[in-house]
């Protein structure tokens, strides 16, 4: 097979994956705007199920209550997941270290069945009526431990790279520990703190199977409803509500993506003058 013909076949295949991929996210956008009952099918272009969705205030209660946990959690899984890779990283091994490490990403492959079994064990038992049962503190506990995992991964593997000769001349002059690591080891890791908010922040909007093993009556997260609502039919107000998240969330990841580039740039040209 000729190197042109070769070209083409990879071509037309990353075509077919991304087409497979985006084209149902580009017919839900366009059946956001149909005037029509039908979630696929499109009568005419309208924006009455846009308006329905800002009447819905069952939906609205539910992206609310997503959003809070998302941002609680994804913050809380980046401080726990980020002391974690830490202490991975900058110290010695020790006795029980692998163990603990191993531990630290275990949420990443047990089954979430399993995690939220025993979250639901835990929030139950009449020993433990404090924690106050199932609910949102409950949803939070569970995201929070399942999304550390992934910030510690991300987190730890950018400690590995930093050029640790700037902590150590900072040390050597006399600065302490505690200001080096804000001053000089939080800014040169602050991209992959963002990405891993950005990261555990989606699981925790997207995760289904934790927060309906783990939810009750006042607090339904958005997935839930859209599942109990897939029982009776949805309507296009669904895909008004999910064009919008694909707007936000392209926003996001266009910016952050855009912040990264400019910080990564900026890093390499004060590389380069101090090489000069």
């Amino acid at each position: 097979m000729s190197v042109a013909a070769k070209r083409w076949g990879a071509r037309s295949w990353l075509v077919l994956v991304f087409a497979f991929l985006y084209i149902p996210i580009l017919c839900l956008v366009v059946f956001s705007f149909t005037s029509g009952e039908i979630t696929t099918q499109f009568d005419g272009f309208s924006l009455r199920w846009y308006e329905a969705l800002l009447a819905d205030r069952e939906i609205q209660s539910a992206v609310w209550l997503s959003l809070r946990i998302g941002a609680m959690a994804a913050t809380a899984a980046v401080v726990v997941g980020s002391a974690a890779a830490f202490v991975l990283t900058r110290y010695r091994p020790y006795f029980g270290s692998s163990f603990f490490a191993g531990m630290t990403t275990a949420p990443m492959v047990m089954p979430e069945v399993v995690t939220g079994l025993s979250l639901v064990l835990l929030f139950t038992h009449p020993a433990l009526s404090f924690l106050g049962g199932r609910g949102a503190l409950a949803i939070w506990a569970a995201h929070t431990t399942l999304c550390a995992a992934y910030a510690a991964v991300l987190v730890q593997s950018r400690l590995r790279e930093v050029d640790r000769s700037l902590e150590e001349a900072a040390l050597d002059l006399g600065c302490p520990p505690f200001k080096v690591f804000f001053i000089i080891t939080v800014p040169v890791i602050a991209p992959a703190l963002i990405s891993a908010w950005l990261l555990t922040f989606t699981l925790s909007m997207d995760d289904f199977v934790l927060a309906a093993m783990l939810s009750d009556p006042g607090s339904t997260t958005l997935p839930v409803l859209i599942f109990a609502r897939l029982h009776h039919g949805l309507k296009p107000e669904i895909n008004a509500l999910a064009t919008i998240i694909v707007v936000v969330v392209s926003i996001a990841v266009l910016t952050a993506n855009h912040m990264m580039m400019s910080s990564q740039r900026a890093r390499m040209r004060a590389r380069e003058l101090a090489q000069c």
